[in-house]
């Protein structure tokens, strides 16, 4: 499957509810594991996780968790563990580098009981990039690599990553994990497609609540989101509603329409897109 079907294309001009009924199907789940002392302080703001799950979303892989955790052996091994047991993918970013609190890729090995060795294959890669006279100690420690790790790829500092049965380990910084991430995505499964529709109006959330309720237990299968937006002027209400199943997600969206505009305002649709 390459790309979106129809009805979740960015330069489509129809919506899901035209779009023709597939059979119900559900999407790969994925987690994010950041990792840094300096994302839980506050010095540095976390970039990664939008591009990660528009990215996986495009290939029907949805986000289920995104959890932050300290430079603490124990807490990454926790998280990864756990996390790897519960969704299909799991990704961490951040603790790979070559000074003293970059302890990821020994967390890893110990979380799945491996040893943490140099890599050969690691080693040759990093002495392409810098040259043998400029391979560091420092450097050669992002050359240590969990035993049975399939390496992935890093064209824009050499160091790479690796990737442990469902769990792939990646760089903090943004231009590096986007460049392992352009790597990892062929290598994945693909899910259902989530599509979504976006119903604008102009009442505000309490005049609707009780409604958006009653819809969203007669649609189960839907996600059903309200996102209020504060300006001057009119109100301005997003009610989007995400789903793998075309044809629930078409009576879904019919339905919302119609008790907006019972309610004496004007609905209006946008583009469907794939669900961010």
């Amino acid at each position: 499957m390459n790309g979106f079907p129809a009805c979740a294309g960015d330069d489509v001009k129809r919506d899901c509810m035209s779009a023709k009924t597939e059979p119900p199907a559900k999407p790969l789940r994925a987690a994010i594991i950041i990792i840094g002392n300096e994302i839980l302080s506050g010095r540095t703001q976390d970039s990664n996780i939008q591009w990660i799950a528009e990215n996986l979303l495009k290939r029907g892989i949805a986000l289920a968790e995104v959890r932050i955790v300290a430079d603490i052996e124990s807490k990454i091994v926790g998280a990864v563990n756990e996390l790897r047991a519960q969704v299909d993918y799991v990704f961490t970013t951040g603790g790979i580098g070559p000074t003293h609190d970059d302890i990821t890729a020994e967390s890893i090995a110990r979380a799945f009981g491996v040893k943490l060795r140099e890599s050969p294959d690691a080693r040759r890669v990093m002495e392409d990039h810098y040259g043998s006279k400029e391979l560091s100690a420092a450097r050669l420690k992002m050359a240590l690599i969990p035993e049975g790790a399939k390496l992935i790829p890093n064209p824009v500092s050499g160091a790479p990553g690796f990737i442990m049965e469902n769990v792939h380990v990646m760089a903090g910084v943004p231009r590096i994990m986007q460049a392992m991430l352009e790597n990892i995505l062929p290598l994945l499964r693909e899910g259902a497609l989530i599509l979504s529709n976006t119903v604008g109006c102009s009442m505000r959330e309490s005049e609707i609540a009780d409604r958006l309720s009653a819809l969203q237990k007669k649609f189960p299968e839907v996600d059903i989101g309200s996102y209020p937006q504060y300006r001057q002027g009119p109100n301005n209400l997003s009610l989007v509603l995400r789903s793998t199943q075309v044809d629930s997600l078409k009576k879904a969206t019919k339905e919302l329409m119609e008790i907006i505009a019972a309610l004496g305002d004007e609905p209006f649709l946008m583009v469907a897109q794939a669900a961010p």
